[in-house]
């Protein structure tokens, strides 16, 4: 009879030496509900709504490696606004991976480069060999649905009034090959257009979901894709899905012989894909290498043969992606796109340091959203994204309001008598987090209101304000 050996897990990270396992971005494993948050200023009584937000935050101390943002558990925070009055709760997204390692008391799964897989003497014979789920990067409400997004994988549903994990769910066939943590709303239909790539052929495809949750197209491959590539984040206008194809390949060979998973090809080039949403052919622009992580918003010219006028956050390449001797630099930038092939790239602003997290009203996406706000750091370079930036294209100027903290991605808060932004900062010094409110018209002056919130939320990711239904 032979025997096999399990494999040996991997060491423990070194927490103490990762800079995104420490300080503002060390993980947070206590799950709290708290009402009747201490507020400095005044809650708009006009706000009744929650801002929800995601982000990797692992369980257990991880073993073997920790790529941020790729690993980690999902952890949802919300901060719920009603009548004045504020309340707090956050919860795991419970995948069978996290309660395999809550009834173990310890990691199990490694980071995602590792390539560890446990075997059944370890976690049973339904999970031997399968690789962490990471529904850690963005929450979605579409359809009925409450989703907490990953990196190109399906979502799992939460319950919308606990936060409880229920099951992963393929969005009646929309994201049946998966999706990533970016999909699209168009505000005029209601419909949920998403994409996800693939290391296996289709190697890129998209999908359209109805405003009430069913499936108008299923995975569509997007022609003119011969190799795995990441993309983040797309989008989305009244007659295109736009995504950039920008020249990060997967190198699954490499990463087996121990090199990086993913290939910074700059000689390719970054392509463009302009996909008709009515099922029309895609049409191809081909122009420098560049990187993008984030979308602000898209839009289409008042003309057809106008193209699309895209708002995103340019980055010369994917920093520690990229084996490149010098630091990575970002810019707001539009992109004007012809279907003729042409292409304008104009820089709209790069005087923040490290910008990113582009937002605008998510009423707006796929109209014109002349204001965009993003997160950077300041003038004075703390050494933390310290400060929002606020951008308005049609007067082009630009405003920043640095808080004194760790600053998270802003969020555009709609109320009945006056719209604000919201965002969360932990102070880097006590790591105490609060949830500012600024008001949209004039946010340099400073939060109308400052919510002590009761625990640490670590930094990072991605989130959304839902209203409550009127």
């Amino acid at each position: 009879m032979t025997t096999t050996t399990p494999p040996t897990p991997p060491a423990p990270v070194e927490l103490t030496h990762h800079s995104h396992l420490t300080g503002v971005f060390a993980p947070q494993r206590e799950e709290v509900d708290v009402a009747d948050l201490t507020v400095r200023g005044e809650i708009p009584t006009d706000l009744n709504g929650s801002y929800l937000r995601n982000g990797p935050n692992p369980r257990f101390d991880p073993i073997g490696s920790f790529v941020y943002p790729l690993d980690g558990d999902g952890m949802v925070h919300r901060i719920s606004i009603a009548d004045g009055r504020v309340s707090y709760s956050n919860r795991f997204v419970r995948t069978p991976m996290v309660l395999a390692e809550e009834a173990a008391g310890h990691a199990i799964w490694s980071g995602i480069t590792d390539g560890y897989t446990p075997s059944a003497d370890e976690v049973g014979p339904e999970l031997a060999g399968t690789f962490r789920e990471l529904p850690d990067i963005n929450i979605v409400r579409h359809g009925g649905r409450l989703m907490a997004m990953a990196e190109s994988d399906q979502p799992y549903l939460l319950d919308p009034a606990t936060l409880a994990t229920l099951a992963k769910t393929d969005c009646d066939g929309a994201m049946r090959v998966g999706s990533t943590a970016h999909p699209k709303i168009d505000p005029a239909t209601g419909e949920m257009v998403l994409f996800n790539y693939s290391l296996e052929a289709p190697y890129l495809t998209w999908s359209t979901v109805a405003a009430d949750g069913h499936t108008i197209s299923g995975p569509t491959p997007v022609d003119g894709v011969d190799e795995s590539v990441m993309i983040h984040d797309m989008a989305l206008t009244s007659r295109y899905v736009v995504l950039f194809v920008c020249p990060l390949i997967f190198d699954l060979e490499a990463a087996m012989t121990g090199g990086s998973l993913l290939t910074w090809r700059p000689e390719t080039g970054t392509r463009i894909a302009l996909i008709p949403r009515d099922g029309g052919p895609v049409r191809w622009v081909q122009t420098d290498p560049f990187w993008v992580w984030h979308f602000a918003n898209a839009f289409d010219g008042p003309n057809p043969e106008d193209g699309v006028i895209v708002d995103y956050v340019e980055w010369s390449y994917p920093g520690g992606f990229a084996d490149e001797p010098r630091p990575a630099t970002s810019a707001l930038t539009r992109a004007i796109i012809r279907p003729d092939g042409k292409i304008n790239r104009n820089t709209l602003s790069d005087n923040a340091f490290n910008m990113e997290f582009p937002r605008v009203d998510d009423r707006l996406l796929t109209r014109d959203h002349r204001r965009v706000a993003t997160v950077a750091k300041g003038p004075h370079d703390t050494g933390d994204a310290d400060s929002l930036w606020f951008y308005d294209l049609g007067a082009g100027t630009e405003t920043f309001w640095s808080p004194g903290t760790a600053i998270g991605e802003p969020i555009y808060i709609p109320g009945a008598d006056r719209d604000h932004w919201g965002a969360i900062g932990t102070d880097p010094a006590d790591m105490r987090s609060y949830f500012y409110l600024l008001a949209a018209d004039d946010p340099t002056a400073g939060p109308v209101a400052t919510v002590d919130l009761p625990i640490r939320v670590p930094a990072g990711l991605h989130g959304a304000w839902l209203a409550d239904p009127s």
